[in-house]
C-alpha cells in the first residue's frame, strides 16, 4: 500500500472527517453523517482506495537522483 495521500489533500480529509462525525454526534444531520469515518481514516492513514483506481495521487513526485 503506498501513499497516495498527501498534503492538503490529508488536512481536508482529516478536517472534512471530524465535522461530518461531529454534525452526526450532535444530531445536527442525520445517520449518514458518519460517512465522515472513510475521509478521516484515508487522511489519517494517507492512502485512498480510490486513487488506484482513478490513477491518481496527490503525493508530490519524489526526484530520482
Amino acid at each position: 500500500m503506498k501513499a497516495n495521500v498527501g498534503g492538503i489533500d490529508k488536512i481536508l480529509r482529516i478536517v472534512v472527517g471530524l465535522v461530518l462525525i461531529a454534525l452526526a454526534a450532535t444530531g445536527n444531520v442525520g445517520m449518514w453523517g458518519y460517512i465522515g469515518v472513510v475521509p478521516l481514516l484515508t487522511g489519517l492513514i494517507g492512502w485512498c482506495p480510490l486513487y488506484p483506481i482513478l490513477g491518481f495521487s496527490s503525493c508530490p513526485m519524489k526526484k530520482n537522483s
